[in-house]
């Protein structure tokens, strides 16, 4: 698997997110067939990278109430 250039894209946060920006995750989505995901405290460190469709699968899940 090649790497990702995640230079250029644009990151935004969780709506879910508080006031004083802790713990939480932003999102770049603008990309066709993956989604990155970081921790918005450390934005040049590692992002994990999720296949579009598994992330579209738990976010379902998440807004459905379908996690623990």
């Amino acid at each position: 698997m090649r790497p990702i250039d995640l230079s250029t894209v644009t990151w935004r946060k969780s709506s879910y997110s508080n006031a004083d920006g802790g713990q939480c995750i932003e999102v770049a989505d603008s990309l066709p067939t993956v989604v990155p995901v970081r921790d918005s405290k450390d934005p040049h460190g590692p992002a994990l990278v999720f296949p579009a469709v598994a992330w579209a699968s738990f976010v379902t899940a998440v807004k459905g109430g379908n996690w623990s």
